[in-house]
């Protein structure tokens, strides 16, 4: 009996764990991952049919669902859910424009990142890029796409060659067909190197531009 209660207190007291800034540091340096998506979306004209999608993530398998929680908690924003159907990982996220700019930025430019520093120095410039909608030019446009090639190992991870993105498409600003999905590929680097993929929906009306 004295070890079941011993056992209730111990989880107990995980669940109440208040999150200190320089161990949700250290964690995101070790499993997080910032990262933007360059996707298409036929209804995006402006940016020659192409979406830029800037997600700050953390992934971890789902017995570790608390973690997610806490830091969902300690930010005040965002969301968890699963990195696919077959997938047993979790992925807590945050990808809203607003809260990226006014949350998430601000804790990690006062609390310095060391591993993924670099990453972040990038993806700050460029969610800010975005909400000035800078990126709408043909100028910002380019500019942007080459610092998200610029990340994640200098664009190792990507589907396609910088090239395809900035050459545009015509038939696909032409084109509106009436289901898709967009998938996001996870971070390289964390999360048992796992190469599971979050889906999102993709919609006519893209994420706050």
């Amino acid at each position: 009996m004295s070890g079941d209660n011993a056992t209730s207190g111990e989880n107990q007291q995980e669940t109440n764990r208040t999150l200190e800034p320089h161990w949700v540091v250290g964690f995101v340096d070790g499993e997080g991952c910032f990262c933007v998506s360059i996707h298409r979306n036929p209804y995006v004209r402006k940016t020659r049919g192409w979406q830029l999608h800037p997600v700050f993530q953390v992934s971890q398998h789902e017995r570790h669902r608390t973690v997610l929680e806490e830091l969902q908690s300690f930010f005040g924003c965002g969301r968890i859910r699963s990195k696919g159907p077959r997938s047993s990982v979790l992925a807590y996220a945050v990808d809203s424009l607003r809260d990226l700019e006014i949350t998430i930025l601000p804790f990690f430019e006062c609390n310095r990142l060391i591993v993924k520093g670099s990453d972040f120095a990038i993806f700050a410039e460029l969610v800010r890029v975005i909400r000035r909608k800078e990126h709408l030019t043909d100028s910002g446009f380019e500019r942007a796409v080459r610092l998200a090639y610029g990340m994640n190992a200098v664009g190792k991870q990507r589907s396609r060659p910088i090239e395809a993105v900035l050459a545009g498409s015509s038939e696909t600003a032409r084109q509106a067909p009436s289901e898709m999905t967009v998938k996001i590929q996870s971070d390289p680097y964390g999360d048992m190197g796992s190469q599971a993929e979050m889906t999102w929906p993709l919609t006519r009306h893209p994420v706050e531009e």
